[in-house]
Formats: structure tokens, C-alpha cells, sequence
């Protein structure tokens, strides 16, 4: 009975530690919104963290979706092979990558990379003091470090899934003409013909969400860094995992509310 009473015990600690952080997060969301209506604005920082969230994530998002495309072109040849339904190759590869590998991956490849660096760069502040100079020099740490990533994230993530989808869908054009023998033109038509805008809106929706809970986690956990290099450490791969769970699970949400009918 003990043993049982234990576990129960134990199993209760952790649902109320789960909570308690998914109450921090939402409250901290919250701070960080809030600040978008009250000056000062920092745009020098802001136009910094738009450089380095979605400039110099181009080239690893666009080689991601290049294979992507190339690589689902041919998954999809061969299962349409088997039902004489190899047409349908251009549409699957355009719908696919617009509306869930496009910002899924993309958001994925963000949040390894820019989670990572927003929250060891936000965690060193931490630990060498530098979070608490700003306070000293009446400077709030959550509009000059948290809000300009989160905003440059929330804006640049949508571009970046959009420039995806035009590179993926390419890479499946590469591999459909150059390795499937489809034609050029045919591929072009049957890939606009069933291509909708409103595909290629969701994913750029769903690409700004990814990128505001990228930046958040980044931030949240930076904030949140433990001392010494142990600390900032954790806080990094804490801020890559949940941000990783996160998108996959937001993923299936607004999935549900975007194509549910």
C-alpha cells in the first residue's frame, strides 16, 4: 500500500511541476505580447535578430526542402506506381510540402538552430551578469533581449517557410524531370492546377506560429538558465526539445482547424 501510495505521490509532484512550467511560459508569453503596445521600442535589435533568425537560416531551411521535395517525389512515383497513379506525383509533392513538410521542417531546422543560440546567448548573459547591468540601467531585459527575437521570429518564419515551399517544390521538379521522365510543362500544369492558395497561406500561418514558440522557448529559457556552463547548457537543449514538441504538437492543431471539414 505504501509503495502504491508512493507512486501516486510521485506521479502527482511531476503533473504539478508540468503545470506550475506550463504556467510560467503562458505568463511569461503573456509579459512578452504585452510589451508590443508600450515604448521603447529597441529597432536596432530587432533588425539584428531578423538577420540572424531568418537571413542566415535561408540556406539551411532551403537545402532541407530541396531534399525534401526531391526525395517525397520519389516516394510518391513509387506509391502510385503501384496503382497506376503516377499523374498524381506534381500535386501530392506541391499539397505535402505547402501545407506540412514546408513549415514542420522548416520550423524544426529554426528551432535547432536558432533556439540553440538565443538561449545560450540569453543564458551566458545570465551567468556573467550582464542580465542584471540592463536592469541597472533601467533597461527592461524583456523588451530589449525578449521581444525583438520573438517578433523577428513571428515575422521572418513565414518568409522562410514560403521561400521553402517554392525550393522544395523545385527539388521535386528536378527529380520528376530529370530522374522520373515527366515533362516539364506537364509538371508545371498538373502542380499549379491543383494548388490552392489557401495551402500555401496555412502553412505560412502555421510557419509563424512555429516561429513565435522558436524565439519564446529560446528566451524562456535563456531567462531561466541555471549558474556556471551546466546550467546554460541545459537550458539549451531544454529549449530545442520543447520547442521541437511544441511545433509538432501546434502542428496537429492547427491542422485540425485549418482542414478538419
Amino acid at each position: 500500500m505504501s509503495f502504491v501510495s508512493g507512486l501516486l505521490a510521485a506521479i502527482g509532484r511531476q503533473l504539478f511541476a508540468v503545470l506550475a512550467g506550463i504556467g510560467r511560459v503562458t505568463l511569461y508569453a503573456a509579459r512578452t505580447v504585452s510589451h508590443l503596445i508600450r515604448p521603447p521600442f529597441y529597432m536596432r535589435e530587432f533588425g539584428h535578430a531578423l538577420v540572424q533568425i531568418g537571413w542566415l537560416s535561408l540556406p539551411v531551411v532551403g537545402l532541407t526542402a530541396l531534399f525534401t521535395g526531391g526525395a517525397l517525389a520519389l516516394q510518391i512515383y513509387a506509391g502510385g506506381a503501384r496503382f497506376n497513379a503516377e499523374t498524381v506525383v506534381p500535386s501530392i509533392v506541391a499539397i505535402g510540402l505547402t501545407r506540412e513538410l514546408g513549415p514542420v521542417l522548416g520550423g524544426l531546422m529554426v528551432a535547432a538552430r536558432v533556439a540553440s543560440s538565443i538561449a545560450a546567448e540569453i543564458g551566458t548573459m545570465k551567468v556573467t551578469e550582464q542580465i542584471d547591468a540592463l536592469t541597472t540601467l533601467s533597461t527592461n531585459p524583456m523588451k530589449y533581449l525578449t521581444l525583438p527575437r520573438v517578433l523577428a521570429a513571428t515575422l521572418a518564419v513565414p518568409l522562410l517557410v514560403g521561400v521553402g515551399d517554392v525550393i522544395g517544390i523545385m527539388g521535386g521538379f528536378l527529380v520528376g524531370v530529370g530522374r522520373l521522365d515527366f515533362n516539364a510543362a506537364t509538371y508545371l500544369h498538373n502542380t499549379l492546377d491543383f494548388l490552392e492558395v489557401w495551402d500555401v497561406l496555412s502553412g505560412m500561418v502555421k510557419g509563424s506560429v512555429f516561429g513565435f514558440i522558436v524565439a519564446l522557448m529560446g528566451c524562456y529559457y535563456g531567462m531561466n538558465s541555471g549558474r556556471g556552463a551546466q546550467g546554460v547548457g541545459r537550458a539549451t537543449k531544454a529549449a530545442v526539445v520543447t520547442s521541437s514538441v511544441l511545433i509538432l504538437a501546434s502542428n496537429y492543431i492547427l491542422t485540425e482547424v485549418f482542414f478538419s471539414a
